[in-house]
């Protein structure tokens, strides 16, 4: 188990402080949506989405799914140490906040007081005629099966459409990971783009509305 007081190595702890006197200001970082979207704190029956922490507890589960093969296997991402994983556990605890083309959130999946997965939205473009957020979702091993990365992703595309008013939701799959896919179809995703190793999956509001309409078609569609 991760210490309750894990320090920093001195090396890192500067790369840190350097990061941030060379990240860019707000002010010169491009156009913005009407007013920033703060990361909220949704709960969906057992599950809580909520923003990542840097405790003990999700230190442990964030390395548990960063160490884990089956997990990292279609992302862009590379097996990580634990001191590597508490590195970008600490990186997704500051990813709050929607206002800008590039912001990108991060949510924890939380079910009976542990983080299980985590649902991301990343704000691609943000006129309101053209505003596309792409989502992401990853969820244990363990807990795969039950329908909690349908629901955790569901929750995360209604935000998306109904308070960030995105016309365009997005989803960039690796064309191995079937259970992606699946999960994408079922939420009602169309394939638009494949190109080497990602497809590119689209959910328009029109369509969302027509599936919150007739959810029965939709489900013996996907059966």
């Amino acid at each position: 188990m991760i210490s309750r007081r894990r320090f920093v190595p001195g090396i890192m702890r500067a790369a840190i402080r350097l990061r941030s006197v060379l990240r860019r200001p707000r002010f010169v970082r491009g156009p913005r949506i009407e007013h920033p979207f703060d990361a909220p704190i949704v709960r969906v029956g057992d599950l809580t989405l909520r923003p990542h922490r840097l405790t003990a507890a999700d230190a442990e589960a964030w390395f548990e799914l960063q160490s884990n093969p089956d997990v990292v296997r279609y992302l862009p991402w590379k097996l990580r140490t634990r001191e590597q994983s508490l590195q970008h556990l600490r990186d997704r605890t500051r990813h709050t906040r929607l206002w800008q083309a590039g912001d990108f959130l991060a949510l924890a999946i939380e079910r009976e007081g542990r983080m299980i997965g985590d649902v991301s939205a990343h704000l691609r473009t943000v006129s309101p005629d053209d505003r596309v957020v792409e989502v992401g979702w990853l969820i244990s091993p363990d807990e795969s099966g039950h329908g909690y990365a349908t629901r955790a992703a569901e929750t995360l595309i209604d935000y998306a459409f109904e308070v960030i008013r995105a016309t365009r939701v997005i989803a960039v799959i690796h064309p191995r990971n079937a259970r992606s896919r699946a999960l994408a179809q079922r939420l009602g995703f169309v394939r638009m783009v494949s190109g080497g190793d990602l497809t590119e999956f689209v959910l328009t509001a029109a369509q969302r509305h027509e599936l919150a309409a007739h959810p029965v078609e939709q489900i013996r569609h996907v059966a």
